[in-house]
């Protein structure tokens, strides 16, 4: 069988696959003289093939690692009911867990990349691909991400304005975008949360540090990736090649672009 060569690929679109940094990130990194290509210093605009001998730092960057087949290595999207078993890691919730439901051709034990608190829910991403889940979940640090929240009652300016300061427990610091009514009346109230790479433990405890009482937190949007509609709770599908390559190697969106096409609560 005739083997096809690989086409180079610019360097900041290969390090971001990888999960190393986003793109703006290896640009710096090219522009800092960081990079070298076959023994020389990198350029922007230089592109590079697995054979390639690219070191960050002075440390080997193994650019084989950052294709992967596109006819594998599956990878499901899946909107989990609140309290619902994601993995099923006991005999008593196997059977209802989502991963249940996935099809056995894909594998035999599943990971999940960035799952949320068992108590909330939404978007989920599951595979069997232990390579392409340790890739995803260095990746999701940097991405846009949606949440949808109930609240018991209404949240005060002064809460807003600590949930936007992102402050945690431990001294760390989300990257909150805003927050913002999306309807809702009496006690339960609707707020839509923007952030960057924050998980779901991390936003339940920013929240409840503000005294915000939450009865519920959706996760609607990772990335380019948002949960439509037409996915029932407790439903997944397989995501195109197209779909798992925009998450690894996410675009970069012009200035002031947003999109707010996102399913409700």
């Amino acid at each position: 069988m005739m083997r096809t060569r690989a086409e180079p690929e610019r360097l900041q679109k290969v390090l971001a696959r990888l999960g190393l940094g986003s793109r703006r990130q290896v640009e710096g990194w090219i522009a800092a003289g960081r990079l070298t290509l076959n023994g020389r210093v990198a350029r922007l605009g230089d592109r590079a093939v697995p054979s390639d001998k690219l070191l960050l730092d002075g440390r080997v960057v193994r650019l084989a690692q950052a294709r992967l087949p596109r006819t594998g290595s599956p990878l499901f999207v899946c909107n989990r009911s609140p309290g619902q078993p994601l993995l099923g890691r006991t005999p008593e919730d196997a059977g209802q867990s989502l991963a249940a439901g996935l099809p056995r051709r894909a594998g035999r034990r599943y990971l999940s990349v960035s799952p949320m608190p068992l108590q909330d829910g939404g978007l989920e991403l599951l595979t069997a691909d232990g390579a392409l889940a340790a890739r995803l979940q260095r990746t999701v640090r940097s991405l846009p991400v949606e949440f949808r929240l109930r609240v018991r009652g209404e949240v005060t300016p002064q809460q807003e304005q600590g949930v936007l300061g992102g402050e945690l427990d431990r001294g760390a610091r989300l990257a909150i975008g805003g927050i913002e009514s999306a309807g809702g009346e009496g006690f339960n109230r609707w707020y839509r949360l923007a952030a960057t790479g924050v998980s779901g433990s991390d936003l339940r405890q920013l929240l409840e540090r503000q005294g915000i009482a939450l009865s519920r937190v959706l996760r609607v949007r990772l990335g380019t990736l948002a949960l439509e509609r037409s996915l029932p709770r407790g439903h997944s599908r397989e995501l195109s090649a197209g779909e798992r390559d925009a998450l690894l190697d996410p675009p970069v969106p012009p200035a002031g672009a947003s999109d707010s096409t996102t399913a409700g609560p």
